[in-house]
């Protein structure tokens, strides 16, 4: 089949630099099993610094996205195949993590649900159904859209993206092609440039490590200033299983001194929450006096500790 340009007037995707052949993996095929991970370790190796060269738009994101979010918006990332699927990922990993809501960090797909398992490639054609999928969350201008997508183009996407500027919310793009229609329709545009792919077009390689590491910084950068984290513990960790229990026993235990037999049971007195039992157990106050102190200072521990012991 000939590679035809795109309907709406933007280049063959043989253009983007995504989908030029890598010289450097041309005899992939020819390569025994140790040469292959070489040759996949060399390219990988390229990505954290085509991530770190936009470390500056990440951090004017992540800054963005956090001021709305003291407003009461969300974060919500929006793509199609592999990076609807970081997407996805990113956003479910938070509530366990940082204690978010579920509605407060979430992932869109083209395609729905289904498509987090299996491959549903025609869904992302469609700029309507981008457009509908924020519809239906009754999209308003406190929250954030981040749309990922390597070409820069996916059309599911730019109807997100084209709808949620028209509803006034912030927008951001994760692009890892230069000019693409994503980038130029977007607010904050964050594009860590990887090169060709070692399997030529296969995105889900480089350009998705690096969408997943862009991610991996907007969620937890966005969360650090909003005051989940004291230091670098996650103080707002839900204690779902017997792993995070053992967790947030540990953080009690390093931000107060005490044994893990006190802090465990500070943790039960609280209901596991452990930024009331690290002020209760540093502060010697009770949990309701711990919660109207967190909830006055933003719910920021380390304001909070600082208030009180001031």
């Amino acid at each position: 089949m000939s590679d035809l340009p795109h309907p709406d007037g933007m280049p063959a995707i043989s253009a983007l630099a995504t989908e030029t052949s890598n010289p450097a993996t041309t005899d992939i095929d020819r390569m025994s099993p140790l040469e292959i991970v070489q040759a996949l370790n060399a390219e990988d190796a390229k990505v954290a610094r085509a991530v770190e060269l936009v470390l500056p738009a990440i951090a004017q994101a992540i800054e963005a996205i956090a001021k709305r979010m003291r407003q009461g918006g969300r974060l919500i990332y929006i793509g199609a195949g592999t990076s609807g699927r970081l997407g996805i990922l990113d956003a479910s990993e938070c509530p366990p993590t940082f204690g978010t809501a579920p509605d407060q960090i979430v992932g869109l797909i083209a395609g729905g649900p289904i498509a987090t398992a299996n491959a549903v490639e025609d869904a992302e054609d469609s700029p309507v159904a981008g457009q509908a999928e924020l519809e239906q969350l009754r999209l308003s201008s406190t929250d954030t859209v981040v749309g990922i997508a390597a070409s820069g183009r996916t059309p599911y996407v730019l109807g997100a993206i084209e709808y949620a500027r028209s509803q006034h919310a912030l927008t951001i793009g994760i692009v890892c092609n230069q000019a693409s229609p994503l980038e130029q329709q977007v607010d904050i545009p964050i594009i860590p440039l990887v090169g060709p792919e070692a399997i030529t077009g296969s995105t889900r390689l480089k350009s998705g490590t690096a969408q997943k590491m862009v991610l991996n910084m907007l969620s937890t950068g966005t969360m650090v200033l909003l005051g989940k984290t004291y230091g670098n513990a996650m103080v707002d960790v839900i204690a779902t299983n017997y792993k995070l229990e053992q967790r947030a026993s540990s953080i009690v235990q390093r931000a107060t001194g005490l044994d893990r037999e006190q802090a465990t049971a500070l943790l039960r007195a609280t209901n596991g929450e452990t930024k009331t039992a690290i002020v209760v157990g540093r502060l010697h106050v009770s949990p309701e006096v711990a919660r109207e102190q967190l909830a006055a200072h933003d719910h920021i521990l380390r304001t909070t500790l600082e208030a009180m012991q001031s």
